[in-house]
């Protein structure tokens, strides 16, 4: 479609006016960056004019494969200067799902290269919370008949109670969307009813749910042998959709009860790693979990279950690493680290305890308690005679809470810390938040004021660390350790490092080199004019009662 061909006549404008007064419209440009959007839009959405202007159309879906593989199919038919059509599942700026129906319309030139698309939509959230509270009060899923999530649940407790041994098994179509795509509405709907058939027929009288749009969860005491047949059964039965046959391809997870885990949570989050374990190698698989998955998942279980109560009984403990100044030639900063010793568990590293910590909502206690300790240890040295800085790793979920700030400024007040001598360390993934959260950024500025500096963590491992270099208050940059590892053996590595180094030079930033384990790491380093190096060649992390302050 060439709309650059409509007249702008009276007619022309008053639909346009009339599109715009009732629907959510945004328009694009070629590549997919957003150049207007409506009143409407940006009401349901809760975007901005200032923040939605330049966002790809992608950043208005969630980041989750399967929203992404919609709009990447959405964007390949614009592409193809052909119109989209169909129900989407959108995201706010804070996070939160809205569904439209949506309608996407192409610009193409005479030569066919997508100028621009206009999106229309139609909010349909409340239709879709409707359908969803009724399918969780009859605990069915209307277009199949299956259970529902919910229920799925409930058999799955009541199974436990019982002490029955079952596997749970979770399916998922291969490449759902790119075959939704191909299809009518008519056809979608039948594919998804004639896959359900099939699952009937083959798992006889087995508890099914449909927990997604192209998900599935089968409860069955077959073995793995025959779960896994299920695949090739479908191979010989072939659906026919508009009078073509469409073989299926499937990707799987078993875990089976009691024998590998106990509960309904863990039950579903093992059999969706061993779905995503065979769809990350290449999917058509129904396989059970790797030994070593089992074990990292059954870690983190108990990592997760016995946190509550290290917070409570200070189980945890924090270790400081030295940072090695080139200029002074002295160690002039730490960087905490929080550690946790079980007896049954072992050491529980910070890149184990962190995630998992975000995950259950502890995040805060635990970075609270952190920050706590370094500041103290911080004071100890400034009262000893020496101007020692400590650096401290904080995360995303700790600055979206409106008292972070408060927080921090309690504790420096609290320890008697110099504020000047804390440096706040964050990764790219904080970064993009603060760039999106004008919260965020205004406790990052109120806290630069008092004195406090920020390090941007981990540079050079992401896609866009130079933009946050532009907009966020960042003194420091430390150099990811992937690059270190390989800094003596890979020439391009170090062109590489050595650019980033006078990059740095140029924005007056002070630079740190992570990982560094040896002398000729070292030398290199200096030779290129780095401000400071940390890593097990300077010394290794300990706690504070084994660190000489004098």
């Amino acid at each position: 479609m060439n709309t650059t061909d409509l007249p702008e006549t009276n007619e022309y404008n008053s639909l346009v006016n009339s599109l715009d007064k009732f629907h959510l419209v945004t328009h694009t440009d070629g590549e997919g960056l957003i150049t207007y959007a409506n009143q409407n839009y940006l009401n349901v959405s809760g975007w901005t004019p200032k923040r939605i202007i330049g966002k790809s159309i992608w950043q208005m879906f969630s980041d989750c494969s399967e929203n992404q593989d919609i709009v990447n199919s959405i964007w390949d038919r614009l592409l193809l200067g052909k119109s989209w059509s169909g129900k989407v599942e959108k995201m706010s700026r804070d996070g939160k799902p809205f569904f439209v129906n949506m309608l996407a319309v192409p610009t193409t030139s005479n030569e066919g290269e997508l100028q621009s698309a206009l999106f229309l939509e139609l909010d349909i959230t409340e239709d879709i919370r409707l359908q969803e509270k009724l399918g969780e009060i009859a605990f069915i899923d209307v277009e199949t008949g299956l259970m529902s999530r919910h229920k799925l649940e409930q058999v799955v407790n009541e199974s436990i109670d019982k002490g029955l041994h079952f596997s749970f098994v979770y399916l998922t179509i291969d490449h759902y969307y790119t075959i939704k795509e191909l299809q009518s509405a008519d056809s979608e709907t039948q594919l998804i009813q004639e896959f359900t058939n099939r699952l009937k027929r083959y798992f006889q009288d087995s508890p099914i749910a449909r927990i997604d749009t192209n998900s599935f969860v089968v409860l069955t005491a077959f073995g793995d042998w025959y779960i896994q047949g299920f695949y090739d059964f479908l191979k010989q039965q072939p659906i026919y959709l508009s009078h073509n046959a469409q073989t299926l391809s499937i990707s799987g997870g078993i875990v089976r009860f009691p024998e590998d885990q106990q509960t309904y949570v863990q039950l579903y989050q093992v059999a969706l790693a061993a779905a995503d374990e065979v769809i990350s190698s290449g999917g058509g698989r129904i396989a059970s979990l790797s030994a070593e998955s089992h074990k990292t998942l059954n870690r983190r279980h108990e990592i997760d279950r016995k946190m509550l109560t290290a917070l409570d009984r200070n189980s945890l403990h924090v270790a400081y690493q030295p940072q090695f100044d080139i200029a002074s030639n002295s160690i002039t900063c730490y960087e905490a680290l929080v550690r946790w010793e079980d007896e049954e568990l072992g050491v529980i590293s910070p890149d184990e305890l962190i995630p998992i910590a975000e995950e259950n909502g502890l995040i805060e206690e635990v970075g609270a308690y952190v920050a706590e300790e370094a500041m103290t240890f911080a004071t100890n040295w400034h009262r000893a005679g020496t101007d020692m800085g400590i650096s401290i790793n904080t995360s995303v979920r700790e600055s979206l809470n409106p008292q972070w700030k408060d927080r921090l400024i309690s504790i420096l007040n609290d320890t008697g810390c110099p504020a000047n001598k804390v440096y706040l360390e964050f990764t790219e993934t904080f970064a993009l938040k603060a760039e999106e959260e004008q919260s965020v950024l205004s406790q990052m500025s109120e806290l630069q004021n008092l004195g406090l500096q920020f390090t941007l963590d981990d540079f050079g491992s992401g896609y866009a660390s130079l933009r946050y270099l532009q907009h966020l208050p960042v003194t420091t940059i430390k150099i990811d350790r992937i690059f270190t590892e390989v800094l003596l053996s890979n020439p391009k590595t170090q062109k590489l490092v050595e650019g980033i180094i006078q990059l740095s030079k140029k924005l007056n930033l002070y630079t740190v080199a992570e990982g560094v384990v040896n002398e000729d790491q070292f030398n290199l380093l200096k030779k290129m004019g780095i401000d400071a190096v940390q890593g097990h060649y300077i010394g290794i992390p300990l706690p504070a009662d084994q660190i000489d302050i004098h």
